[in-house]
């Protein structure tokens, strides 16, 4: 059997990178790491996965995917904290997709803090 790449772009396949981190037990070290995990979970429409690792200040209730959207790449432009040593964290990205046939970009800052010891989305600009 193949094995895909990670969406999140990351030299490795999804089952052994981000797929660890949606599958738990394993969990992100990292503000970046956990970015990256939450991209690829937009990527294999993981909603579990993506409101467990939102802040519960900012959770929403529910999540959806918009149909027809195809996320296509990640590029990571800049990382601020958010390390094993940091308790908050910023990481600017540039995430690609597609729309019924239509390419385009979505550009974020997010922002990452610590709740009861992991890694959390908190918000983003």
């Amino acid at each position: 059997m193949a094995t895909r790449d990670c969406p999140c772009g990351l030299p490795a396949s999804y089952d052994e990178c981000c797929g660890r981190l949606h599958r738990g037990p394993a969990r992100a070290l990292t503000a970046e790491r956990l970015m990256r995990s939450r991209y690829s979970a937009y990527a294999v429409k993981d909603a579990a996965y993506l409101l467990k690792s939102w802040h519960s200040s900012t959770r929403p209730d529910q999540l959806g995917f918009e149909r027809g959207l195809r996320w296509e790449g990640l590029e990571v432009v800049a990382v601020t904290g958010g390390s094993a040593v940091h308790t908050e964290g910023t990481v600017e990205f540039v995430a690609r997709f597609s729309r019924r046939g239509q390419s385009g970009e979505m550009r974020e800052t997010s922002r990452f803090v610590r709740e009861a010891g992991e890694w959390v989305y908190l918000d983003g600009k």
